[in-house]
């Protein structure tokens, strides 16, 4: 049985442990709060801009932007979003064995698969392994990401126009909930908007006939593609860097909230065994000291 004094000690060291992860539990809902805030702000941005590029590349037709080219899937690269720090539960393993399922069932025919890398975490992992990396950038941070988002989509553009790569997917943690995170993979080039749904569509087949309503637009409809297609696909990586900034929050929060009481149930079951162990060592010298007053009285 460990003794009182090392008992001792790791009370104190496991209640110095639950201090730390309490803290970090507030910090990351604090600033979860705040990463939940810059999503919702630029939702309806996201919205309008995907309404319009769509809109605009159905009646432009898929000929009318290079972005729009679908070539297969002979060469493909994916940008991949972690964290850079760990403690956060699940949430930078479920990316990395999305990337390698996907890689192996989805990508299985492709001759090439590269790998553009946001977050240490995944950058630690591929680079041990037989991965070909074309980049590596640090986490995004709310003072980063819109930045970090521009950069990674002219990389992803200019390899596409070059015809490095046929197709780019981006891996990454849906923010669901403060304790759920789907873990998502999205197609960004050929870019491919949503289309409209049926329900939608039909309400305004049936305002506007048989033939769908067209306008009159200035500049035209390729001079519009030639802007808004490129900010589509950054607006696309920058709600992606969005989403995982929360999610990791949200990841981080819950594993801190699970250590702080596993914790305090450790501290419980440590003083229960202290107080034992004190119960038992002081019978045993009250049995001694009456054992040898017995003994002087023989």
């Amino acid at each position: 049985m460990p003794s009182l004094k090392s008992i001792r000690k790791r009370i104190a060291s496991v209640k110095n442990t639950r201090k730390i992860t309490r803290a970090m539990k507030l910090v990351a809902a604090a600033k979860l709060r705040r990463a939940q805030d810059a999503i919702i702000a630029a939702r309806p941005y996201t919205r309008a801009l995907t309404q319009v590029v769509s809109e605009l590349s159905g009646v432009a037709g898929p000929d009318a932007h290079p972005l729009f080219a679908d070539r297969g899937k002979k060469k493909v690269a994916i940008v991949v979003f972690t964290s850079d720090r760990g403690l956060a539960g699940a949430f930078n393993a479920n990316v990395v064995k999305t990337v390698e399922r996907f890689t192996a069932s989805e990508l299985a025919d492709s001759e090439e698969v590269t790998l553009r890398l946001i977050g240490k975490k995944s950058n630690q992992y591929f680079s041990r392994r037989a991965a070909k990396i074309a980049s590596f950038d640090a986490a995004p941070t709310g003072a980063t990401a819109l930045q970090l988002s521009h950069d990674t989509a002219a990389r992803v553009i200019d390899d596409f126009l070059t015809g490095k790569v046929d197709r780019v997917y981006m891996v990454y943690n849906e923010f669901k909930s403060a304790i759920s995170q789907n873990t998502t993979v999205q197609q960004i080039l050929p870019a491919v908007p949503p289309a409209k749904p049926a329900a939608k569509a039909d309400k305004a087949a049936d305002k506007g006939g048989e033939h769908q309503v067209d306008f009159i637009y200035e500049p035209s409809k390729q001079e519009l593609l030639q802007r808004l297609v490129p900010l589509y696909v950054q607006i696309g990586l920058y709600r992606a860097a969005l989403e995982s900034i929360a999610g990791e929050f949200g990841a981080r929060m819950s594993a801190m909230e699970s250590a702080t009481k596993n914790a305090g149930e450790m501290i419980s079951r440590l003083t229960l065994q202290y107080n034992r162990a004190r119960q038992a060592a002081i019978t045993k010298e009250l049995l001694e000291i009456i054992g040898g007053a017995e003994a002087l009285k023989g």
